[in-house]
Order: structure tokens, then sequence, then C-alpha cells
């Protein structure tokens, strides 16, 4: 297996950034790394803000714990540390997750003792995704039975787009923040 580098492959931009490039920061949130590294096309940084100003707003019908539920452990079953990293950090207490789940979303799965029914069923859901591209008709049945039919569709988007991240950020070899650098 090749080595990997220990250095991000494309170094994330530093302030201050130009008008273009500061407004394109200001669309995605805070200048996290990843941010930083998609604001050196800022035309690709507009594209993914418009994508996440959805999903981080009221209008999407997941709540912001099965939103977090989808994306830990997506970003866990990628080996995505960096984006892992960023959610446990910015979202884990405000999605009310324990100490238990937290553990359980890296290393444990949707029959550890810690889950409720409807988290079991979010985490059912994405941990076939991740495995078949698919979901059983059993899984699609006890998904839409418990968050619905549009947030099963939310579900399975925030997976792929999730899916989509973990690629990125570990192709990129960005490095996990601790959580006194996130600056949020």
């Amino acid at each position: 297996m090749p080595l990997k580098s220990k250095q991000p492959r494309i170094q994330p931009l530093e302030p201050p950034y130009d008008e273009e490039t500061g407004a394109a920061l200001d669309l995605l949130g805070p200048p996290i790394q990843l941010f930083r590294v998609w604001a050196r096309r800022p035309e690709l940084a507009r594209g993914v803000a418009s994508w996440g100003q959805y999903y981080f707003s009221r209008r999407a019908t997941l709540t912001l714990r099965q939103r977090e539920l989808v994306i830990d452990r997506t970003t866990a079953l990628c080996g995505a540390d960096y984006e892992w990293s960023v959610h446990i950090a910015t979202f884990a207490e405000k999605a009310q997750l324990s100490a238990a789940q937290i553990s359980s979303l890296a290393t444990g799965g949707p029959a550890d003792d810690c889950w409720d029914t409807a988290d079991r069923a979010v985490l059912q859901a994405v941990d076939e995704l991740h495995a078949t591209y698919d979901l059983a008709d059993e899984t699609w049945a006890n998904l839409v039975t418990a968050i619905g039919e549009d947030a099963t569709l939310d579900v399975l988007l925030v997976c792929g787009w999730y899916h989509a991240i973990s690629f990125t950020v570990r192709a990129l070899r960005l490095p996990r923040n601790p959580p006194s650098s996130l600056s949020l």
C-alpha cells in the first residue's frame, strides 16, 4: 500500500482573501480547511454552498439529530476522520448524542443498545447504503415508518453527499481537527 502524505495535497487558502473568495467562504460558513480548499474555485464553493444551505436549514425534513446520525455514521464508515471530527465537535451536543452513541457511530452499529427504533432505522439505512448502494425492502419500510417518505429521500441524498465529501477529504489528506482548532 502506498504511503499517505501527512500534508494536505491541496493547501487550504489562508487569509487575507480576495473579495470573490471571501464572498464564497461567507456562503459556506466558518472557514474550516475543506471550505478553504473549495474556495480556491469560488464557483465550486458557491455551488456546494447552495446544497449545504438546504440541508442545514429548517427546510430539510430531517431533524438535526437525524441529519447528524447520517453524516456521522457515513463519515465514520468511510474513514473520513477530518469530517467526522468537524461534525462531532460542532453538532454532537446539539443533536443530543451521548458518549455511548458517539462511540457506537464510530465503532459500533445500529443494533447497539443506545439507539431507539427511529435512530436504529436511520443507521441501518446508512450502513446498507454504504455496503450495497441500495436498501432492502424491509429496511426501506422500517425507515419510512420511522421518519416518513420525505425524510427517507433526504437520508438517501445526505448519505450520498457525505460519501462524496468523505472521498474528497480523504483524497485531499485533510488532517483531523482538534476541537479547539475548529473556531466555530
